[in-house]
């Protein structure tokens, strides 16, 4: 058996939050082998599997990815039968958090278990997702393996032996390993080369400048210099303002039941049969997605628990826990972090089993996961990736959530965590009172300035002692009344290219929420859709030469008009076929095929028009199915709903109403 890799030497304390990882990592282990589809997917070719392998892994935020057939060395005990390939996934280990910053004893000593976590969620899920192509498929972690990864992760090429033990040349502070053994059989990459000191320096200053890659090894290029509790992104340079840029009415804000979700009410069947039927597998008819959602419904359990019976020592400077947490949230996976009183009207007033909400907490944690630039350039936003991005992103989230408030109950505090599989508050006004972003043209989405409409926000609500963030402006209600790009690209005219009305106490550019449901539910040539994020100028990489169209567009406001036209004449929100990875697949009656409508493929769609919306809908509270009832069918009545929209009041009546 081969040495490890080094380790961090920090033992975690008292207070790490590794002590929360136990229960996530005990739902991936019981997980760890494959339910496989009666018949194997089509694959075009060998190579095209390894890519998608490969691609998964990345799109799934592994450092390094590499194929081999393990040698029988490699087995700890038996060979499990047929299963020819591996996967070795490589997690690198990030900066290692310094004395005095916000959540030191949180995080030092849990840097190995928290990369840990990572390489264990990434083989679990590309192990379920070769059960979705029907191959057979095994994860080995840290938690549960069948054979010394350490020996696979040599063979395959992603590490290799060094004068200090294993290791790689780009990652210096030590990694976690996982890997995968299937059946589907693929092109081995073997192991790495020697290389000349020359050699060594060559690829070593290209990997520093970022050159050929997407993460540069300058810490500096992509935020990884940055305090933890900082986040990713710098929001601290962005203007903070004392309330949100759009209007909201708290006095007149109705509590809506969890019920009125579209995707419930299509479930329900309030939408008519296709969608009630459709419902059910819009996200699970591509096994991408499929193997995200698997898991994050199996989470659901850990998200409430009980808090310990005292208050730990110092644990209650609103100000320390606020940095803390975001500290927290940044170094296990979320992008940014950011705080907030969660008011009254924010929450649910019933579940879908129509039982009343009641355990309102009087603070909020939420915290957003980019979906991913790379991939999303290579996708129309509505092709069979779009639900996978969402499920990557939502189960990425519950971890987040349900290790923060673990780690909150540990601290004596109340604390639920709230994700995609299980809600219980509108993470809408959460986003714009912690300062994550503004409202924006497409209606009930928060757009950021730095990773734009591109992200899924998870929450966790909490007693525990937080000082609140301030609102953000950069601009985003002047420049969404200058484009209009995301209604025009909307591929069945549900964002308005109007202007703003008041709903339920808020203004907004309010969607026609009933299209876009029916939409992303019965799309036949791809799976969800979000092509109002693929298209939206702000859905930018961040790289050096964006960066000042971005500063023009949240700092000077002639020039947002310009900013907006550009963005069509670059091209951007076309596919870039260079990007795709995956294979495009289609679940069938438990069969995975080649999608039989094929994939959507659109292009920008620059003749369009301003469209009539006089046959607008929205429904507020007030037509909405009574929460107390359950699921019980409540048919969507659109006539209605075109009138409603006719009838909104306009943001300008209503600061009259207000003010007199």
């Amino acid at each position: 058996m081969l040495p490890k890799p080094p380790e961090a030497g920090t033992a975690p304390g008292e207070w790490s939050v590794s002590h929360t990882y136990g229960d996530i990592v005990e739902v991936f282990t019981a997980c760890r082998t494959a339910d496989v589809l009666a018949a194997p997917a089509p694959m075009p070719s060998t190579q095209a599997a390894v890519d998608n392998m490969r691609g998964y892994c990345f799109f799934l935020d592994a450092d390094l990815a590499g194929i081999c057939e393990p040698s029988p060395e490699c087995w700890s005990d038996e060979v499990i039968e047929g299963h020819r390939s591996a996967i070795a996934i490589v997690v690198g280990i990030g900066r290692r958090i310094r004395p005095g910053e916000p959540g030191y004893d949180w995080i030092c000593g849990s840097e190995q278990d928290n990369a840990d976590l990572r390489a264990t969620e990434i083989a679990t899920v590309l192990t379920r997702y070769l059960g979705m192509l029907g191959y057979d498929a095994t994860a080995h972690t840290a938690a549960a393996s069948d054979l010394d990864r350490y020996r696979v992760a040599v063979e395959a090429g992603v590490l290799e032996a060094g004068r200090r033990g294993l290791g790689h040349p780009f990652l210096k502070r030590g990694c976690a390993v996982s890997v995968v053994t299937t059946n589907l059989e693929m092109t081995p990459d073997g192991p790495l080369a020697p290389r000349t000191p020359l050699q060594h320096l060559r690829i070593a200053a290209k990997h520093w400048l970022g050159w050929g890659g997407t993460r540069p090894g300058w810490n500096r290029l992509d935020g990884r210099h940055r305090p933890w509790h900082l986040g990713r992104f710098p929001m601290e340079k962005v203007k903070r303002v004392d309330e949100p840029t759009t209007l909201i009415i708290a006095d007149e804000v109705k509590r809506p039941a969890a019920r009125h979700n579209f995707f419930i009410r299509a479930g329900a069947g309030d939408l008519g049969p296709r969608p009630r039927t459709e419902v059910a597998r819009f996200i699970r008819k591509a096994p991408h997605g499929i193997a995200s959602q698997e898991m994050l419904r199996r989470l659901v359990p850990l998200q409430r628990g009980d808090a310990a019976p005292e208050v730990a020592v110092g644990a209650g400077d609103a100000d320390a826990n606020a940095d803390a947490v975001k500290a927290l949230g940044h170094f296990i996976g979320a992008d940014m972090t950011g705080v907030c009183e969660a008011p009254e009207y924010a929450w649910y007033s019933h579940r879908p089993d129509g039982s009343p909400i009641e355990n309102l907490h009087r603070y909020a944690i939420v915290f957003v996961l980019d979906q991913g630039f790379e991939t999303m350039e290579g996708a129309s936003g509505d092709d069979w990736i779009s639900g996978a991005q969402s499920m990557r992103a939502y189960l990425r989230a519950s971890i987040i959530a349900n290790a923060i408030a673990a780690q909150i109950r540990r601290l004596g505090y109340a604390a639920q965590a709230h994700t995609a599989a299980d809600d219980e508050i509108n993470h809408i006004p959460l986003l714009l009172s912690a300062g994550i972003g503004e409202l924006s043209r497409i209606g009930e989405l928060v757009l950021n300035p730095f990773v734009g409409p591109r992200f899924k926000s998870g929450a966790i609500t909490t007693d525990m002692p937080l000082t609140p963030d301030r609102p953000i402006d950069f601009g985003l209600q002047d420049f969404c009344t200058k484009c209009t790009k995301c209604a025009r690209e909307c591929p069945v005219g549900a964002i308005r290219f109007g202007d703003k009305v008041m709903f339920n106490g808020y203004e907004m550019w309010k969607p026609d929420v009933d299209r876009c449901a029916r939409y992303r539910i019965t799309n036949m040539r791809g799976s969800a859709c979000g092509r109002c994020m693929k298209t939206c100028p702000y859905n930018i990489e961040g790289v050096l030469a964006e960066r000042p169209f971005q500063w023009a567009a949240m700092k000077l406001p002639f020039a947002r008009s310009w900013i907006a036209r550009l963005d069509d004449k670059l091209g951007r929100g076309e596919i870039n076929p260079a990007k795709k990875w995956w294979v495009d697949i289609e679940v069938l009656d438990d069969v995975p095929v080649e999608p039989p409508k094929g994939a959507n493929t659109r292009g920008l769609n620059l003749e369009r028009k301003p469209r009539d919306e006089s046959g607008f809908a929205m429904f507020p509270p007030e037509m909405a199915p009574p929460g107390p009832d359950g699921m019980a069918l409540f048919p969507l009545d659109r006539e209605a709903g075109v009138a409603a929209s006719q009838e909104a009041e306009r943001p300008a009546a209503a600061r009259e109403r207000i003010r007199q």
